[in-house]
This record gives structure tokens, C-alpha cells and sequence, in this order.
């Protein structure tokens, strides 16, 4: 079974007679169903009973349903409510819109709508650079998705991206203190959703493109680059590149080998796939197997998809033509950004000595991390509830924070590999062992250093 996770946090509202062992029971009885406790609030007490809410964590939904019913079972004992944290904490949102300037009597407004404003407004007309300085535009990304590649849930639609989108905008401006706002796009039409992210660009500083499914989203990301002012960035590229290269910096040195010399095998040739494999290739990775549903990506076939054929010109030396599972035989390195449960014990065990394994599939990685750990010398994934988190915030706030401060539009290689690299140096020589590669989400100085390290590159791209 699955680790307990806060992604599957219940609180149960319990009735329970007043004894002196009532709530070490309701945690034995919670602990023995499997699930873990995270607290227990009296919030009711009688002279006969006590409402006590149980606060834990648990495998999935029908989890939850079996310790509900382990403590029904309980003599005495009654389960009033069910609440799901997760639910509760996306009541009404994530996110609200709040002035930055009081609005306190009517000089503050003549100054921050009519009349003043107009003079504001013909300044912009007059010049249409200064939006930048005189307007939200300055530290405001749009969250540009349309619903088509969503996590590991795939083509859900615009209203149920929604809720990734504001996590996505609360993430910048925690961490980085940008300013983002959810489109979600009801088009999965390129040509749509290019024509309308041109149109909405003069409001906003940058543009993330998020869970755009390939190889749509190759063609969007491209054309909106070449077509507007400001930077556009798909995270799902770009961003999962950066840390994944920052996480495999790290455990390179723990294993002693050089990125130059291994075999690395990539299972998924989607966005993330592509962008990781350019990335390794960019910092000096020579024999990668990029492998997608039907095995490795090779020369010996037509590729139609412009991006699988980029693969097949420039990865792949030996021209091996066979399974994944074929693939991460002797490689040194696995990194799946693919599907839940392709690889078996038998597959890691098959790998070169001292393997590092990055099962970073979402919600459910290519195979469990604690069988993975039995063969491999370092094991990560894309979840908060294992060790060797490698998720995206690592990287693009601090990458946007850069780009708005560096005031870019073009985004490089020399960005990308410097905010791996800043984000590795994080972790430090005393720190690094086999369960700590890359630092953690809420580590303050991540953001800082990637923003310094993109304005440093992009000031070297400038000169």
C-alpha cells in the first residue's frame, strides 16, 4: 500500500464517550486502519462525551472510508462528519486581488482613478513602454493553460485546470513575489490560443504556459515567442528540465560519476521529455535513450513529429531499437516523466551499479520509491511525501522573478543551465547524501539565486 499523504487529508468530527483513554483509542484505532495522525482537537466536552476531531492523512479516498468505519466501530463511538482538507482549503479559491494603494478619501481617488488617471493613461499612449513601470505589467505573469495536459489527468478542460492555475499563481508570488493570474482557455485550437494570448499580452509582464499537451504545446510556445515582447516560458518544459538537471548535478557527485560518461534512459518524449533530454544534452550528456509508449526512440523508423525526429538525430548513438524495459538495462541513470507503474523491481535491478532513479510521474511515479531504493544508490520523485522532491517550484519563480528584473524577452540555454546550477548550489557539500539531492520547495534562498543567476545570464547574453 501507498504511504498516507496530506493530498488525501481527512478530519473527522468524532463522538466518543469521556474516558481517560478516549483519544489515545481514536488514534490506536486510526493508526492500526493505516492512516496517520496529524492531530486531535477536543472541540466539544461533556460531563458523558467529547467531540474530538481526528486529523490524518491517507492513502486515497476509500482509505479514508475504512478508517471512518474503523472508528464507527469503536464501542461507544459515533463519526459525525467527514470533511476533506483538501476540498476545504479550494472553497471560493486561492486566490484574491488585493490594491497595493489605499483608497482613503476623495484626494486618494481623484489620484488613482478620475481624473487623475487619464494623465497616467495618455503617458502609456504617448509611450507604450512605460505600461511596464506605470502599471501591473511590471510583476504580473499570466498562467496560460487550456486544459488539455493537466497533471497526470490529462485532457480535464479548462474549468477543472482551474484549480491548478491558482496553485500556480500562488506558488510565484510566495516564493518570488510575482503577481500571476489564471487563463484558462476554453480552445484547444493552436491558432485560438495563440490569437488570444497575443491579445491579453499587453497586460502582462511574462507568460507561463502550463499543461498545453504535446506537440501542441511545442508550436504555441515557439510562435509566442516570436511573436510578442515579453517572455514566454512553458513550465512544463522548461521548468521540469531545470530542476531535474539540478536534482541529477547532485546525485552524480553522491554516485562519483560524470554526466559525459553515463547512459541515461528518459521514459516519455511529451514536453517534459523533450526539454529534459535538450537540456542534459546542452550540459554535456552524450548517450541518451529517450523511450515513449512503443520503446526507444531510434533511427531505424519515419518520425513524423518534428520533436521525435530532433531525437532520433541526436540521441540514441548505438541506435538501440528495443523496450523501455530493454532500455534501462546497464543504464546508469532512469528519468521518467511518463506513466504510473512501468518499471518493476526486476527493471532497476538490471541497472548499472550505483543507478539513480526519477520516477517523477504525478500523482503516481514509474514505480514505487521504496522498491526503486532497494536497487538504486538515489531515488526521487515529483511528490511531497518522499524524499528528493524535484518539483517545478523550484524553479520558475525565481526564473521569472529573473526575467522581470533582467527585463528580457528571449529566453536561452545560458539562462536554463544557470538556474540549474543555482538551484543545485543550494544544497551544499556538508548536506549532500543519497536522500537529500535538492533542496527543499520552502528553502528561502532558492528563488533569490535563481533569480540572480538568470539576470547574471542574461546580462552576459546582452553584452
Amino acid at each position: 500500500m501507498a504511504a498516507p499523504s496530506p493530498g488525501y487529508s481527512l478530519t473527522l468530527r468524532v463522538e466518543t464517550p469521556a474516558t481517560i483513554t478516549a483519544t489515545s483509542e481514536l488514534a490506536t484505532a486510526v493508526g492500526q486502519a493505516g492512516g496517520s495522525i496529524t492531530a486531535l482537537d477536543v472541540t466539544e466536552s461533556g460531563h458523558n462525551t467529547v467531540v474530538v476531531d481526528v486529523s490524518c492523512n491517507t492513502t486515497d479516498a476509500a482509505h479514508g472510508e475504512r478508517i471512518k468505519d474503523a472508528l464507527n466501530a469503536l464501542e461507544g463511538v459515533t463519526v459525525r462528519n467527514v470533511s476533506d482538507r483538501t476540498f476545504l482549503m479550494h472553497l471560493g479559491g486561492k486566490l484574491e486581488v488585493v490594491p497595493k494603494v489605499a483608497l482613503r478619501n476623495r484626494d486618494d481617488l481623484s489620484r488613482a482613478y478620475t481624473p487623475g488617471v487619464a494623465r497616467v493613461c495618455q503617458a502609456i499612449a504617448a509611450n507604450k513602454a512605460d505600461a511596464r513601470n506605470l502599471t501591473i505589467k511590471r510583476n504580473t505573469i499570466a498562467v496560460v493553460t487550456d486544459g488539455s495536459a493537466v497533471l497526470g489527468l490529462g485532457n480535464i478542460g479548462p474549468e477543472a485546470a482551474l484549480p491548478v492555475m491558482e496553485g500556480k499563481a500562488a506558488l510565484f508570488k510566495q516564493f518570488a513575489d510575482v503577481d500571476a493570474w489564471p487563463v484558462c482557455l476554453d480552445t484547444q485550437d493552436t491558432e485560438e490560443i495563440i490569437m488570444i494570448v497575443k491579445a491579453l499580452a499587453p497586460v502582462y509582464g511574462g507568460v507561463n504556459l502550463e499543461d498545453i499537451a504535446a506537440p501542441r504545446c511545442f508550436e504555441i510556445e515557439a510562435r509566442l515567442r516570436e511573436e510578442l515582447d515579453i517572455p514566454v516560458f512553458h513550465d512544463d518544459q522548461h521548468g521540469t528540465a531545470i530542476v531535474t538537471l539540478a536534482a541529477l548535478s547532485n546525485a552524480l557527485k553522491v554516485v562519483g560519476k560524470n554526466i559525459s560518461d553515463i547512459k541515461i534512459v528518459v521514459s516519455g518524449v511529451g514536453a517534459a521529455g523533450n526539454a529534459i533530454v535538450q537540456l542534459l544534452s546542452a550540459r554535456g550528456a552524450k548517450n541518451i535513450v529517450a523511450c515513449g509508449r512503443k520503446g526507444a526512440i531510434s533511427r531505424n523508423e519515419e518520425h513524423t513529429d518534428a520533436h521525435r525526429q530532433w531525437l532520433a538525430q541526436n540521441t540514441n548513438p548505438e541506435n538501440f531499437s528495443g523496450t523501455l524495459h530493454e532500455a534501462v538495462a546497464g543504464a546508469d541513470v532512469f528519468i521518467g516523466v511518463s506513466a504510473p507503474n512501468v518499471l518493476e523491481e526486476e527493471h532497476i535491478a538490471s541497472m548499472a551499479e550505483k543507478a539513480i532513479v526519477f520516477a517523477m510521474a504525478n500523482p503516481d511515479p514509474e514505480i514505487d520509491p521504496a522498491i526503486a531504493s532497494r536497487h538504486a544508490a538515489v531515488v526521487a520523485t515529483g511528490r511531497s511525501d518522499f524524499p528528493n522532491q524535484i518539483n517545478n517550484v523550484l524553479a520558475f519563480p525565481g526564473f521569472f522573478r529573473g526575467l522581470l528584473d533582467a527585463n528580457v524577452a528571449d529566453i536561452t540555454d545560458s539562462m536554463l543551465l544557470a538556474a540549474a546550477d543555482a538551484i543545485a548550489a543550494c544544497v551544499s557539500e556538508d548536506e549532500l547524501n543519497p536522500g537529500f539531492i535538492i533542496p527543499s520547495v520552502f528553502d528561502p534562498h532558492v528563488a533569490t539565486e535563481v533569480a540572480e543567476a538568470v539576470v547574471e545570464a542574461a546580462r552576459k547574453n546582452n553584452k
